[in-house]
């Protein structure tokens, strides 16, 4: 399938097969480099945080961006898995509803297979409920707290979808250019988009960038989280274009997946806590002004 190609490219589309997803099992468990991943973004979004706090002189400790950590992580947890069941399979899981939380596959006789699905927008949503619950409860300012997460947030997802990528998993469509890649999962062993890679520069490195640069210009509290929904929404809209829909779903709206109408919902949202959250600073604006005016 590779011959008379450039050496590298040779070797470059054969990547995947080279990849064993398991870093180490013991009888029927099994630790795969995809939950790893996990761990190093969760690492990486504490640090990153961390960094900021510190630097900027930010009014939250060490042990109260530690406590957020637990609240995200079971968030995500929650909304993604969640997530992926009503967006993605639902109709599968309401029918064998104990899968939604046990690992193992009993039409088969009894084997773990450890949980399988996660839903990016699943996740999103677990992870905004639980900082609304985090952030009530120790009385923070919610948009000052958001402008300060979701800032870090796209550097770490790199590692996720570089887990996707290791696991073998969210392969792209078939395509016929040579940084295409063959996955071992996919039963047709056609040339694909390494589409996890795309999302991990596209998502993690090049957005977390744009924030970067984007967030100096900020004028209210609101505006960082309000970039972040609309960027991510944006960018993964277009890179969805070279994702495989999932097998069970296919296209919903004419050549849009889920995933693209769920990144419309995210810029549509965006764009109106921007609007919302820009106006919401000018009535508290507008009484220093009329004062100092009274004062000349």
């Amino acid at each position: 399938m590779t011959e008379g190609i450039n050496p590298f490219w040779s070797f470059w589309q054969t990547i995947p097969g080279h990849i064993d997803p398991v870093f180490f099992s013991v009888g029927f468990f099994q630790v795969r480099y995809y939950g790893l991943m996990y761990l190093v973004a969760f690492y990486a979004f504490y640090r990153l945080v961390m960094r900021r706090v510190n630097r900027e002189s930010l009014p939250y400790t060490e042990e109260s961006i530690q406590d957020y950590l637990l609240w995200a992580i079971l968030g995500l947890l929650a909304g993604g898995r969640l997530g992926y069941v009503i967006f993605y399979n639902a109709g599968y899981y309401f029918a064998n509803p104990l899968e939604i939380i046990l690992p193992f596959d009993m039409s088969h006789g009894f084997r773990y297979v450890g949980i399988s699905g996660m839903s990016y927008h699943g996740g999103f949503i677990g992870v905004l409920a639980a900082t609304v619950i985090f952030c009530r409860k120790r009385k923070l300012d919610f948009w000052r707290f958001t402008d300060l997460i979701a800032g870090e947030i796209p550097l770490a997802y790199t590692f996720g979808r570089i887990g996707n990528f290791l696991n073998g998993e969210l392969y792209g469509r078939v395509t016929d250019l040579p940084w295409g890649m063959y996955f071992p999962a996919d039963p047709l062993h056609a040339l694909r988009h390494p589409s996890q890679l795309y999302e991990a520069l596209f998502e993690g490195v090049v957005l977390y960038a744009v924030i970067c640069l984007l967030r100096k210009k900020a004028s209210f509290s609101g505006y960082v989280f309000a970039l972040y929904i609309m960027g991510y929404g944006i960018v993964r809209f277009f890179i969805e274009f070279t994702r495989e829909p999932d097998p069970q779903m296919g296209f919903i709206l004419g050549p849009l997946t889920m995933g693209q109408v769920l990144c419309i919902g995210m810029i549509i949202a965006g764009v109106v806590i921007m609007a919302v959250r820009r106006n919401a600073v000018q009535p508290a604006a507008l009484p220093k002004k009329i004062q100092k005016k009274k004062g000349d």
